[in-house]
Protein backbone atom coordinates (compact mmCIF):
# COMPACT_ATOMS: atom_id res chain seq x y z
CA UNK A 1 0.00 0.00 0.00
CA UNK A 2 1.19 3.50 -0.82
CA UNK A 3 2.26 5.61 2.11
CA UNK A 4 0.16 8.18 0.66
CA UNK A 5 -2.88 5.77 0.27
CA UNK A 6 -6.16 7.57 2.47
CA UNK A 7 -6.08 5.78 5.81
CA UNK A 8 -9.73 4.85 7.23
CA UNK A 9 -10.76 7.53 9.44
CA UNK A 10 -12.61 7.16 12.86
CA UNK A 11 -16.15 7.74 12.22
CA UNK A 12 -18.12 10.92 14.36
CA UNK A 13 -20.23 7.84 15.92
CA UNK A 14 -16.86 6.26 17.58
CA UNK A 15 -15.92 9.97 18.73
CA UNK A 16 -19.26 10.50 20.44
CA UNK A 17 -18.61 7.25 22.41
CA UNK A 18 -15.36 8.56 23.50
CA UNK A 19 -16.83 12.06 24.65
CA UNK A 20 -18.84 9.81 26.64
CA UNK A 21 -16.15 8.08 28.56
CA UNK A 22 -14.30 11.48 28.83
CA UNK A 23 -17.32 13.17 30.79
CA UNK A 24 -17.25 9.64 33.01
CA UNK A 25 -14.23 10.04 33.81
CA UNK A 26 -14.28 14.07 34.11
CA UNK A 27 -16.50 12.89 37.52
CA UNK A 28 -14.04 10.88 38.49
CA UNK A 29 -11.77 13.16 38.52
CA UNK A 30 -13.72 16.41 39.65
CA UNK A 31 -13.15 15.78 43.38
CA UNK A 32 -9.55 16.41 44.10
CA UNK A 33 -10.46 20.07 42.80
CA UNK A 34 -12.67 20.26 45.15
CA UNK A 35 -11.99 19.02 48.28
CA UNK A 36 -10.53 22.15 50.31
CA UNK A 37 -13.77 23.98 49.13
CA UNK A 38 -15.59 20.84 50.22
CA UNK A 39 -14.17 21.02 53.55
CA UNK A 40 -14.61 24.77 54.61
CA UNK A 41 -18.23 24.90 53.27
CA UNK A 42 -19.38 21.43 54.70
CA UNK A 43 -16.52 21.12 57.69
CA UNK A 44 -15.80 17.56 56.01
CA UNK A 45 -12.98 15.79 57.63
CA UNK A 46 -9.71 14.28 55.91
CA UNK A 47 -11.26 10.42 56.26
CA UNK A 48 -14.87 11.36 54.45
CA UNK A 49 -12.93 13.29 51.85
CA UNK A 50 -11.26 9.86 51.29
CA UNK A 51 -14.33 8.16 51.31
CA UNK A 52 -15.69 10.50 48.66
CA UNK A 53 -12.54 9.77 46.44
CA UNK A 54 -12.39 5.99 47.03
CA UNK A 55 -16.34 5.50 46.50
CA UNK A 56 -16.18 5.06 42.64
CA UNK A 57 -13.18 3.03 43.03
CA UNK A 58 -14.99 0.69 45.69
CA UNK A 59 -18.01 0.79 42.93
CA UNK A 60 -15.47 -0.48 40.10
CA UNK A 61 -13.69 -3.07 42.05
CA UNK A 62 -16.84 -4.66 43.36
CA UNK A 63 -19.63 -4.43 40.40
CA UNK A 64 -17.16 -4.18 37.49
CA UNK A 65 -18.13 -7.43 36.58
CA UNK A 66 -21.73 -7.47 37.12
CA UNK A 67 -21.99 -4.09 35.04
CA UNK A 68 -20.21 -5.42 31.95
CA UNK A 69 -22.73 -8.29 32.29
CA UNK A 70 -25.56 -5.68 32.27
CA UNK A 71 -24.00 -3.62 29.29
CA UNK A 72 -23.70 -6.83 27.32
CA UNK A 73 -27.66 -7.89 28.50
CA UNK A 74 -29.21 -4.36 27.93
CA UNK A 75 -27.29 -3.29 24.86
CA UNK A 76 -24.15 -1.16 24.36
CA UNK A 77 -25.80 2.17 23.49
CA UNK A 78 -28.48 1.77 25.77
CA UNK A 79 -25.86 1.03 28.55
CA UNK A 80 -23.87 4.09 27.78
CA UNK A 81 -27.17 6.29 27.55
CA UNK A 82 -27.95 4.91 30.99
CA UNK A 83 -24.48 5.85 32.82
CA UNK A 84 -24.48 9.22 31.00
CA UNK A 85 -27.98 9.67 32.32
CA UNK A 86 -27.51 8.92 36.02
CA UNK A 87 -23.61 10.79 36.07
CA UNK A 88 -26.02 13.67 35.00
CA UNK A 89 -28.76 13.41 37.70
CA UNK A 90 -26.24 12.54 40.37
CA UNK A 91 -24.18 15.61 39.39
CA UNK A 92 -27.46 17.64 39.31
CA UNK A 93 -28.04 16.77 42.66
CA UNK A 94 -24.89 16.69 44.38
CA UNK A 95 -24.65 20.82 43.54
CA UNK A 96 -28.13 21.32 44.82
CA UNK A 97 -26.81 19.55 47.99
CA UNK A 98 -23.93 21.96 48.13
CA UNK A 99 -26.74 24.54 48.08
CA UNK A 100 -29.19 23.65 50.42
CA UNK A 101 -26.17 22.44 52.70
CA UNK A 102 -28.51 21.29 55.47
CA UNK A 103 -26.86 18.59 58.99
CA UNK A 104 -27.49 15.13 56.33
CA UNK A 105 -25.48 17.20 53.13
CA UNK A 106 -22.36 15.35 53.88
CA UNK A 107 -23.81 11.59 53.92
CA UNK A 108 -25.77 12.57 50.45
CA UNK A 109 -22.71 13.21 48.90
CA UNK A 110 -21.21 10.40 49.99
CA UNK A 111 -24.89 8.60 48.76
CA UNK A 112 -24.62 10.37 45.05
CA UNK A 113 -21.24 9.98 45.08
CA UNK A 114 -21.58 5.93 45.19
CA UNK A 115 -24.26 6.53 42.47
CA UNK A 116 -22.24 8.40 39.75
CA UNK A 117 -19.86 5.44 40.75
CA UNK A 118 -22.55 3.02 39.33
CA UNK A 119 -23.02 5.95 36.04
CA UNK A 120 -19.10 5.61 35.69
CA UNK A 121 -19.31 1.83 34.92
CA UNK A 122 -22.54 1.49 33.06
CA UNK A 123 -21.34 4.25 30.80
CA UNK A 124 -17.42 3.16 30.33
CA UNK A 125 -18.24 -0.71 30.25
CA UNK A 126 -19.59 -1.00 26.52
CA UNK A 127 -17.39 1.74 25.17
CA UNK A 128 -14.56 -0.86 23.34
CA UNK A 129 -17.58 -2.83 21.87
CA UNK A 130 -19.39 0.01 20.63
CA UNK A 131 -16.50 1.39 18.88
CA UNK A 132 -15.24 -1.82 17.05
CA UNK A 133 -18.88 -2.19 16.04
CA UNK A 134 -18.85 1.70 14.55
CA UNK A 135 -14.98 1.58 13.58
CA UNK A 136 -14.54 -0.07 10.02
CA UNK A 137 -11.77 -2.12 8.85
CA UNK A 138 -8.43 -0.81 9.92
CA UNK A 139 -9.17 2.13 11.97
CA UNK A 140 -10.49 0.24 14.94
CA UNK A 141 -6.96 -0.09 16.33
CA UNK A 142 -6.32 3.41 16.38
CA UNK A 143 -10.00 4.23 17.24
CA UNK A 144 -9.45 1.74 20.45
CA UNK A 145 -5.99 3.99 20.83
CA UNK A 146 -8.18 6.66 21.28
CA UNK A 147 -10.32 5.24 23.62
CA UNK A 148 -7.72 4.15 26.07
CA UNK A 149 -7.03 7.84 26.24
CA UNK A 150 -10.58 8.78 28.08
CA UNK A 151 -9.59 8.44 31.63
CA UNK A 152 -6.03 10.25 31.62
CA UNK A 153 -7.34 13.01 29.39
CA UNK A 154 -11.00 13.38 31.65
CA UNK A 155 -9.17 13.02 34.64
CA UNK A 156 -6.42 15.96 33.05
CA UNK A 157 -9.30 18.23 32.00
CA UNK A 158 -10.62 17.81 35.93
CA UNK A 159 -7.38 18.65 37.16
CA UNK A 160 -6.77 21.69 35.06
CA UNK A 161 -10.26 23.67 35.18
CA UNK A 162 -11.53 22.50 38.20
CA UNK A 163 -9.50 24.74 40.27
CA UNK A 164 -10.68 27.96 37.90
CA UNK A 165 -14.28 27.16 38.19
CA UNK A 166 -14.48 26.21 41.80
CA UNK A 167 -12.51 29.77 42.52
CA UNK A 168 -14.84 31.74 40.05
CA UNK A 169 -18.76 30.09 41.39
CA UNK A 170 -18.03 27.40 44.04
CA UNK A 171 -18.01 23.35 43.75
CA UNK A 172 -21.89 22.99 42.78
CA UNK A 173 -21.04 25.04 40.02
CA UNK A 174 -18.84 22.95 39.17
CA UNK A 175 -20.83 19.82 39.61
CA UNK A 176 -23.38 22.07 37.82
CA UNK A 177 -21.08 22.16 34.71
CA UNK A 178 -20.22 18.62 34.58
CA UNK A 179 -23.77 17.24 34.77
CA UNK A 180 -23.91 20.15 31.43
CA UNK A 181 -21.20 17.95 29.92
CA UNK A 182 -22.73 14.39 30.38
CA UNK A 183 -26.26 15.54 29.22
CA UNK A 184 -24.55 17.02 25.86
CA UNK A 185 -22.33 13.63 26.04
CA UNK A 186 -25.62 11.67 26.39
CA UNK A 187 -27.39 13.68 23.67
CA UNK A 188 -24.90 13.54 20.53
CA UNK A 189 -24.07 9.55 21.54
CA UNK A 190 -27.90 9.26 21.20
CA UNK A 191 -28.21 11.39 17.64
CA UNK A 192 -25.04 9.45 16.27
CA UNK A 193 -25.29 6.03 17.79
CA UNK A 194 -27.44 3.43 15.99
CA UNK A 195 -29.51 2.03 17.97
CA UNK A 196 -28.50 -1.09 19.77
CA UNK A 197 -29.95 -4.59 17.14
CA UNK A 198 -31.30 -7.61 19.42
CA UNK A 199 -30.42 -10.36 17.91
CA UNK A 200 -33.36 -13.40 17.16
CA UNK A 201 -30.47 -15.61 19.17
CA UNK A 202 -30.17 -13.61 22.01
CA UNK A 203 -34.08 -13.23 22.63
CA UNK A 204 -34.08 -16.66 23.41
CA UNK A 205 -31.31 -16.62 25.59
CA UNK A 206 -32.66 -14.32 27.95
CA UNK A 207 -33.33 -16.06 30.79
CA UNK A 208 -29.89 -17.86 30.88
CA UNK A 209 -27.55 -15.69 28.97
CA UNK A 210 -25.91 -13.60 31.45
CA UNK A 211 -24.66 -16.88 33.57
CA UNK A 212 -23.17 -18.37 30.17
CA UNK A 213 -21.69 -15.42 29.30
CA UNK A 214 -20.00 -14.85 32.97
CA UNK A 215 -19.07 -18.51 33.20
CA UNK A 216 -17.34 -18.11 29.35
CA UNK A 217 -15.52 -15.12 30.70
CA UNK A 218 -14.32 -16.15 34.33
CA UNK A 219 -13.27 -19.74 32.47
CA UNK A 220 -11.10 -18.30 29.65
CA UNK A 221 -7.63 -17.68 30.13
CA UNK A 222 -6.96 -14.36 27.98
CA UNK A 223 -10.01 -12.28 29.86
CA UNK A 224 -7.87 -13.08 33.22
CA UNK A 225 -4.29 -12.38 31.90
CA UNK A 226 -5.50 -9.14 30.45
CA UNK A 227 -7.04 -8.16 33.55
CA UNK A 228 -4.28 -8.93 35.76
CA UNK A 229 -1.87 -6.92 33.67
CA UNK A 230 -3.89 -3.93 33.47
CA UNK A 231 -4.22 -3.97 37.16
CA UNK A 232 -0.31 -4.12 37.61
CA UNK A 233 -0.29 -0.69 35.17
CA UNK A 234 -3.26 1.02 36.64
CA UNK A 235 -1.83 0.67 40.41
CA UNK A 236 1.87 2.02 39.66
CA UNK A 237 0.36 4.53 37.47
CA UNK A 238 -2.42 5.79 40.19
CA UNK A 239 0.10 5.30 42.80
CA UNK A 240 2.80 7.78 41.31
CA UNK A 241 0.50 10.21 39.61
CA UNK A 242 -1.89 10.20 42.57
CA UNK A 243 1.00 11.16 44.86
CA UNK A 244 2.65 14.12 42.77
CA UNK A 245 1.03 17.11 44.06
CA UNK A 246 1.84 15.63 47.79
CA UNK A 247 5.68 14.71 46.31
CA UNK A 248 5.89 18.52 44.86
CA UNK A 249 4.14 20.22 47.66
CA UNK A 250 6.65 18.36 50.00
CA UNK A 251 9.34 19.77 48.03
CA UNK A 252 8.33 23.52 47.98
CA UNK A 253 6.71 23.45 44.34
CA UNK A 254 3.98 26.90 44.13
CA UNK A 255 0.31 25.33 44.34
CA UNK A 256 -0.32 26.89 40.56
CA UNK A 257 2.94 25.14 39.22
CA UNK A 258 2.31 22.12 40.73
CA UNK A 259 -1.24 21.80 39.26
CA UNK A 260 0.24 22.47 36.10
CA UNK A 261 2.91 19.76 36.24
CA UNK A 262 0.68 17.37 37.73
CA UNK A 263 -1.87 17.61 34.87
CA UNK A 264 0.92 17.37 32.03
CA UNK A 265 2.22 14.49 33.09
CA UNK A 266 -1.29 13.01 33.31
CA UNK A 267 -1.98 14.15 29.33
CA UNK A 268 1.48 12.78 28.85
CA UNK A 269 -0.59 9.25 29.30
CA UNK A 270 -3.07 10.41 26.12
CA UNK A 271 0.05 10.91 23.87
CA UNK A 272 0.84 7.54 24.69
CA UNK A 273 -2.24 5.98 24.26
CA UNK A 274 -2.88 7.33 21.11
CA UNK A 275 0.62 6.20 20.11
CA UNK A 276 -0.10 3.03 21.02
CA UNK A 277 -3.27 3.21 18.75
CA UNK A 278 -1.07 4.14 15.79
CA UNK A 279 1.44 1.99 16.39
CA UNK A 280 -1.00 -1.25 16.28
CA UNK A 281 -2.35 -0.31 13.27
CA UNK A 282 0.79 -0.39 11.42
CA UNK A 283 1.28 -4.13 12.41
CA UNK A 284 2.95 -3.69 15.64
CA UNK A 285 2.08 -7.54 17.64
CA UNK A 286 0.45 -6.00 20.93
CA UNK A 287 2.68 -8.13 23.11
CA UNK A 288 6.02 -6.26 21.85
CA UNK A 289 4.02 -3.10 22.53
CA UNK A 290 2.94 -4.08 26.32
CA UNK A 291 7.11 -4.97 26.98
CA UNK A 292 7.68 -1.43 25.46
CA UNK A 293 5.11 0.58 27.60
CA UNK A 294 6.20 -1.36 31.26
CA UNK A 295 9.86 -1.28 30.55
CA UNK A 296 9.10 2.62 30.07
CA UNK A 297 7.53 2.53 32.96
CA UNK A 298 10.13 0.84 34.57
CA UNK A 299 13.11 2.89 33.39
CA UNK A 300 11.06 5.69 34.20
CA UNK A 301 9.92 5.00 37.55
CA UNK A 302 14.04 4.38 38.78
CA UNK A 303 14.94 7.43 37.09
CA UNK A 304 12.16 9.79 38.69
CA UNK A 305 12.84 8.30 42.03
CA UNK A 306 15.41 5.94 43.03
CA UNK A 307 18.68 8.14 45.29
CA UNK A 308 21.35 7.37 47.43
CA UNK A 309 20.77 8.93 50.84
CA UNK A 310 18.72 11.56 52.12
CA UNK A 311 18.92 15.07 52.36
CA UNK A 312 21.00 17.42 51.46
CA UNK A 313 23.62 14.58 50.51
CA UNK A 314 21.12 12.40 48.27
CA UNK A 315 22.92 11.80 45.37
CA UNK A 316 19.97 11.10 42.33
CA UNK A 317 19.16 13.38 39.02
CA UNK A 318 18.35 16.68 39.10
CA UNK A 319 14.83 18.16 39.47
CA UNK A 320 14.29 18.83 35.85
CA UNK A 321 15.32 15.32 34.96
CA UNK A 322 13.49 13.53 37.84
CA UNK A 323 10.40 15.20 36.00
CA UNK A 324 11.09 14.08 32.14
CA UNK A 325 11.52 10.69 33.62
CA UNK A 326 7.60 10.55 35.36
CA UNK A 327 6.73 12.15 32.24
CA UNK A 328 8.27 9.18 30.41
CA UNK A 329 6.96 6.92 33.19
CA UNK A 330 3.00 8.21 32.37
CA UNK A 331 4.11 8.31 28.50
CA UNK A 332 5.01 4.89 27.90
CA UNK A 333 2.43 3.63 30.42
CA UNK A 334 0.00 5.15 27.91
CA UNK A 335 0.83 2.36 25.68
CA UNK A 336 -0.61 -0.56 27.89
CA UNK A 337 -4.25 0.24 28.11
CA UNK A 338 -4.45 1.28 24.00
CA UNK A 339 -3.00 -2.57 24.32
CA UNK A 340 -5.45 -3.86 26.37
CA UNK A 341 -8.14 -2.68 25.32
CA UNK A 342 -7.39 -4.36 21.69
CA UNK A 343 -7.14 -7.51 23.40
CA UNK A 344 -10.07 -7.57 25.32
CA UNK A 345 -12.00 -6.69 21.92
CA UNK A 346 -9.92 -9.67 20.87
CA UNK A 347 -9.31 -12.24 22.63
CA UNK A 348 -13.15 -12.03 24.79
CA UNK A 349 -14.57 -15.06 24.54
CA UNK A 350 -17.48 -14.57 22.31
CA UNK A 351 -18.64 -11.06 20.61
CA UNK A 352 -21.67 -11.27 23.29
CA UNK A 353 -18.72 -11.30 25.90
CA UNK A 354 -16.74 -7.97 24.90
CA UNK A 355 -17.99 -5.79 28.03
CA UNK A 356 -17.81 -8.04 30.34
CA UNK A 357 -14.28 -8.82 29.40
CA UNK A 358 -14.14 -4.85 29.59
CA UNK A 359 -16.01 -5.60 33.37
CA UNK A 360 -13.39 -7.94 34.47
CA UNK A 361 -10.73 -5.45 33.41
CA UNK A 362 -11.69 -2.67 35.00
CA UNK A 363 -12.45 -4.33 38.45
CA UNK A 364 -9.04 -5.64 38.39
CA UNK A 365 -7.85 -2.23 37.41
CA UNK A 366 -9.70 -0.41 40.28
CA UNK A 367 -8.43 -3.01 42.87
CA UNK A 368 -5.28 -2.23 42.01
CA UNK A 369 -5.61 1.31 42.10
CA UNK A 370 -7.48 1.13 45.48
CA UNK A 371 -4.71 -0.93 47.17
CA UNK A 372 -1.25 0.42 45.96
CA UNK A 373 -1.50 4.09 46.75
CA UNK A 374 -1.80 3.35 50.53
CA UNK A 375 1.34 1.07 50.06
CA UNK A 376 3.03 2.64 48.49
CA UNK A 377 2.55 5.79 51.00
CA UNK A 378 3.14 2.92 53.87
CA UNK A 379 6.27 2.64 52.25
CA UNK A 380 7.19 6.07 52.15
CA UNK A 381 6.13 6.81 55.58
CA UNK A 382 8.17 3.93 57.07
CA UNK A 383 11.48 4.75 55.01
CA UNK A 384 11.19 8.51 55.25
CA UNK A 385 10.57 9.53 51.82
CA UNK A 386 9.81 8.69 48.19
CA UNK A 387 13.16 7.29 47.24
CA UNK A 388 11.99 3.86 47.47
CA UNK A 389 9.10 4.19 45.13
CA UNK A 390 10.74 2.87 42.20
CA UNK A 391 10.95 -0.50 43.95
CA UNK A 392 7.51 -0.92 44.00
CA UNK A 393 6.84 0.63 39.94
CA UNK A 394 9.64 -1.67 39.00
CA UNK A 395 7.97 -5.22 40.65
CA UNK A 396 4.89 -4.22 38.99
CA UNK A 397 6.32 -3.40 35.53
CA UNK A 398 8.40 -7.23 35.33
CA UNK A 399 4.83 -8.84 35.81
CA UNK A 400 3.29 -7.04 33.73
CA UNK A 401 6.31 -7.72 31.05
CA UNK A 402 6.15 -11.25 32.19
CA UNK A 403 2.15 -11.68 31.51
CA UNK A 404 3.18 -10.06 28.09
CA UNK A 405 5.18 -12.40 27.21
CA UNK A 406 2.26 -15.83 27.84
CA UNK A 407 0.22 -13.36 25.87
CA UNK A 408 2.15 -13.45 22.88
CA UNK A 409 2.21 -16.92 23.00
CA UNK A 410 -1.66 -17.60 23.65
CA UNK A 411 -2.67 -14.97 21.53
CA UNK A 412 -2.44 -16.47 17.80
CA UNK A 413 -4.58 -19.16 18.55
CA UNK A 414 -7.07 -17.25 20.95
CA UNK A 415 -7.67 -15.21 17.69
CA UNK A 416 -8.25 -17.92 15.29
CA UNK A 417 -10.64 -19.73 17.70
Amino acid sequence: MSPFAARPRVPAAALAVLLGGVSAALHLGKLPPAVPALQASLGIGLVEAGFLLSLVQVASMTLGLLAGLASDAIGLRRSMLTGLAVLTVASLLGGMVGIIGGTHAVQWLLLLRAVEGIGFLLTVMPGPGLIRALTPPGADKAALGLWGAYMPLGVALALLLGPALIAWGGWADWWWALSIVSAGAALWLWLAVPGDRLRPAAVGQASGGWSSRLRATVGARAPWLIALTFAVYSSQWMAVIGFLPAIYAGAGVPAAWNAVLTALAAAMNIVGNIAGGRWLQRGVAPERLLQLGFLTMALGGVAAFAQAGQGADALGLPPALRYIAVCAFSLGGGMVPATLFLLGVRLAPGPTTVSTTVGLMQQASSLGQFLAPPAVAWMAHRVGGWHWTWTATLACSLVGMAIARRLGRIRPAAEMA
